[in-house]
């Protein structure tokens, strides 16, 4: 019998939640090093996925077990190469997240790092579920811990964050139910075996009016998870109130669960939808391209600007998956990975800086540079990496899916890439004032106390540095993992005519 590899990755972090309550509440250094112990255990056996064969079966590391025959469900989980380097990236920020958090958790520290663990759980099942109802479970089960996270430790109106992150995410989380349901009953009338199979249902070939409509509910719940615009507006308010950690996994994963719902379901589920809706989806994801940059310009708070550049990169990822050539669905996914990567690093900086001045107004820097050299070079590099610098992993994202768009329409190509021009703009003008500029008379008055960074806070960026310069300079692992699964999803979309004979009631 072989090592059930993927249950291991998903549900290490919830054996960390069972070791936690045995530990006392009061004993904080013992809950820190069980949940780091936990979710560095998950990391360990994400690794062995980087086993997977590139050429070998579609899905490995399966594990098929029934769940609930009565209704088609099973217990059905496998990994391609996009899941194994999403299911990395998960590991990876979650044992940032993790490790970064214990000085600023002082309240509630039992179950503030139970709620990571069990946070952990969600996102990776999401990442490895081939049964549509079990991807679903995943889905919602990620949902409530970040809930509890903004809405317990976050800040002043973590309340009204919470609230609107729930009321958007549920919203689309009902209506991705309605479509898998829709999609599993059309195939077991059609076939007589009700399922939500995954590979069953893939390449099965829907009713036009059932594709237009599941996509439409697809899209939906993926686009607000990605956020797209104009569906974006929970993204600010929550990272603005989230604890650092909390933005680091925001940010670094969950915002990645859309891309990967799009990647995985929606398009190779539904691909006459896909291809039909591709015009407009494109011209939202240039819409949040041009927006997010322009709103980022003009943001006051360092977390508010990162938070909005997020919604431009994101627009990077959905128009490289709707233009349906390998350049862009590669881009698209490199860019997810890249995004993640510099994205939750810039967020865990801006941490750094507010633990110790309680203050996020880029008027309130200035100066940094003299004062926390360390800290200045650190943050810099990131910098540099989110504008896209040759050398890191921003580049190579948005050169390829700024390159499978000039494949698909110059036109629209070019608008894309003078809106990378408008990054560099915001990123910079941000970096020069708050570490390069005089410093303002209320940094003044924390000048004597600054001191760079600490030990833990080295140890927490290291990974992250490692993986930006490592990935920007030898993108090829990663590449060619996805490579496949890229090309299932243009042989899907090739082979899908567009939505023909569509006779919807309204």
């Amino acid at each position: 019998m072989h090592l059930p590899v993927l249950t291991l990755v998903v549900f290490s972090p919830l054996l960390g939640v069972l070791a936690l309550l045995l530990v006392p509440g009061t004993n904080h250094r013992a809950i820190r090093w069980v949940a780091l112990a936990a979710a560095l255990v998950s990391f360990g056996f994400s690794c062995l996925l980087l086993g997977y064969q590139v050429g070998g079966a579609e899905f490995q590391f399966r594990e098929d077990y029934t769940w609930i025959p009565a209704f088609g469900m099973r217990y059905t989980m496998g990994v391609d190469g996009l899941s194994v380097v999403l299911v990395i990236l998960t590991t990876v920020l979650s044992v940032v997240a993790i490790l970064y958090s214990w000085t600023p958790i002082q309240a509630r520290v039992k179950e503030y790092y139970a709620t990571m663990l069990l946070l952990m759980v969600g996102m990776l099942g999401v990442f490895v579920a081939l049964d549509l109802f079990l991807f679903y479970v995943f889905w919602e089960i990620s949902l409530i811990p970040m809930y509890l996270v903004i809405g317990i430790w976050g800040g002043a109106r973590r309340i009204y964050a919470t609230i609107k992150f729930v009321i958007y995410t549920l919203v689309g989380s009902l209506l991705m139910l309605v479509a898998i349901l829709a999609v599993a009953i059309a195939h077991g009338s059609a076939t007589g075996t009700f399922t939500f199979s995954y590979e069953a249902l893939r390449g099965f070939g829907f009713a036009a009016n059932l594709q237009a409509l599941a996509f439409i509910a697809f899209f939906l719940a993926f686009a607000i998870k990605v956020p797209m615009w104009p569906l974006h507006t929970w993204l600010p308010d929550a990272h603005v109130e989230a604890p650092t950690a909390g933005s680091i996994i925001l940010a670094g994963v969950l915002l990645k669960l859309g891309g990967y719902g799009f990647l995985r379901y929606a398009v190779p589920l539904l691909p006459d939808a896909a291809k039909s809706y591709a015009p407009v989806i494109i011209g939202l994801a240039i819409i949040a391209i041009l927006y997010g940059a322009l709103v980022s310009m003009v943001q006051p708070d360092l977390k508010k600007l990162i938070a909005y550049s997020s919604v431009s990169h994101m627009g990077f990822v959905m128009l490289g998956t709707f233009v349906f050539n390998a350049q862009g669905l590669q881009g698209a996914v490199f860019q997810m990975i890249s995004h993640g990567v510099t994205t939750g690093a810039l967020f865990l900086l801006v941490g750094v800086i507010y633990e110790r001045t309680h203050d996020r107004l880029i008027a309130h820097m200035g100066g940094l540079n003299g004062k926390l050299p360390q800290y200045a070079a650190i943050f810099g590099l990131f910098t540099f990496a989110s504008i896209g610098l040759p050398g890191l992993s921003g580049f190579i994202g948005e050169f390829l899916v700024l390159l499978g768009t000039f494949r698909f329409n110059g036109i629209v190509a070019g608008i894309t890439t003078v809106v990378v021009i408008f990054s560099a703009v915001y990123m910079l003008w941000m970096f020069q004032r708050v570490f390069f500029t005089v410093p303002s008379d209320w940094m003044r008055r924390f000048w004597p106390t600054l001191r760079d960074m600490s030990r833990l806070e080295w140890a927490s960026i290291a990974p992250l540095v490692v993986l930006v310069v490592a990935l920007g300079v030898f993108p090829g692992p990663v590449l060619h993992l996805t490579e496949a699964p890229v090309q299932r999803i243009i042989e899907a979309v090739n082979g899908a005519g567009g939505l023909t004979g569509l006779s919807l009631p309204w």
